[in-house]
């Protein structure tokens, strides 16, 4: 005889549904890494050590520590805020760099969310990042701030200065998830394909921004391609489509030069508030630095 579930009994189902989700996105369980796992590894490209966007600072600039090229501090003492900290010389736009063709094309619908969205700001030019939200994928990749590779039988991992933002990007045989939980970052899938490690990121956070104003659809996917061109210097090609907001995808490449005397610094995004924005809505940022004023 039919019975009308109880309270108990649904939420019970509801709990095994869950589960079962978790546990189908979750199959990829990690094993400890056997010697030929390391053998592996071993013949792979080297890219492991701390690298910045760009070339660095001029001949005989170095950065021992947390000392920033040419004296001046790493993301200033407590770590810098917003576009301006984020922003400086070598850093990319959130999309990553102006694409071939002269940078992001939009649909309409997300060209005309553009203008709604910046016609409603007004002259505001606070950004997310003012709050210490950082820029997310790809943005991230292009930031001024030194980042580190490490790498470990079925994972890379990128220890990246700016807003102490770690991507992992798993390498173990795992395919993308088919309902990725959204984050900043996404999650990223690699392969070697020879010696370019081809990744793929699906699943941004919402406050994930493409280029101002303009977020990422559930649509959108990332694709990188890192290699080697010289034994210091790494090229990564960029890749993003997304056809609920690009018309066309968007490619940019940028080299990171390796600086094998570096080490990365501490960045607290809220330590050190230098962003401010004044009454007319303009954004600036105080670069004195500490005990100079």
């Amino acid at each position: 005889m039919f019975q009308t579930p109880t309270r108990a009994g649904l939420a019970l189902a509801l709990a095994i549904l869950v589960v079962s989700s978790t546990a189908a996105q979750n199959k990829f369980i990690y094993k400890a890494p056997t010697p030929a796992d390391w053998a592996a590894l071993a013949k792979l490209p080297d890219f492991s050590g701390v690298w910045e966007v760009g070339f660095g600072p001029p001949a005989g600039g170095a950065r021992a520590g947390g000392a920033r090229p040419g004296g001046a501090p790493a993301a200033a003492p407590g770590g810098a805020r917003g576009d301006a900290a984020g922003r400086g010389a070598g850093a990319a736009a959130p999309g990553g760099g102006r694409g071939r063709g002269g940078g992001p094309q939009l649909t309409p619908a997300a060209e005309a969310r553009r203008k709604e969205l910046q016609t409603k700001a007004g002259n505001v030019q606070d950004s997310p990042a003012a709050n210490c939200l950082p820029p997310g994928m790809p943005g991230i990749m292009g930031q001024p701030y030194p980042m580190e590779f490490l790498l470990t039988p079925g994972k890379v991992t990128i220890v990246i200065e700016a807003y102490q933002q770690v991507r992992h990007i798993y390498t173990d045989g795992r395919p993308l998830p088919d309902d990725p939980d959204l984050k900043f970052h996404g999650t990223s899938i690699g392969r070697w394909d020879g010696d370019t490690l081809v990744v793929d990121t699906v699943g941004f956070s919402p406050l994930t921004e493409l280029t101002r104003y303009v977020s990422f659809s559930p649509k959108a996917r990332i694709v990188e391609r890192f290699r080697l061109t010289d034994p210091d210097t790494m090229s990564i090609e960029t890749t993003i489509t997304d056809p609920d907001v690009l018309a066309a995808p968007t490619v940019s490449t940028r080299s990171l030069r390796r600086h094998r005397n570096w080490t990365t610094a501490e960045y607290i995004c809220e330590e050190n508030n230098r962003n401010s924005v004044d009454s007319s809505g303009k954004a600036s940022i105080d670069l004195t630095l500490p005990g100079k004023k």
